[in-house]
C-alpha cells in the first residue's frame, strides 16, 4: 500500500498540479478548510484554476487567497459570494 502521509503540503502536491485544473475543497467558511494546501496552491505558481466550494471564504483568507488577482491562482471561483 502506498504511503499517503507527506511531510508538508508541497510534497503532497508534487507532480500533481498543472495550469487550468479543477480543484474542489471542503470546509465551512474559515472552519475546517485545508489552510496549508490552499497556501501551497497559491505559492505553487499554478494558474487558471477553477475552484469549487460551498463557501469561498473571505478576501485575503481561506479560498479567497486563490481568487483572481495579482497572486491568485484561480480564474474562476463559482459558488456563493464571499463575505
Amino acid at each position: 500500500m502506498a504511503n499517503k502521509v507527506y511531510p508538508d503540503a508541497e510534497a503532497a502536491f508534487a507532480g500533481l498540479l498543472h495550469d487550468g485544473m479543477m480543484i474542489m475543497a471542503g470546509g465551512f467558511g474559515l472552519c475546517g478548510i485545508p489552510e496549508k494546501l490552499i497556501l501551497a496552491l497559491r505559492d505553487s505558481g499554478v494558474k487558471g484554476l477553477t475552484v469549487i466550494s460551498n463557501n469561498a471564504g473571505i478576501d485575503g483568507a481561506g479560498l479567497g487567497l486563490l481568487e483572481p488577482g495579482e497572486r491568485g491562482a484561480a480564474s474562476r471561483l463559482p459558488g456563493p459570494e464571499r463575505a
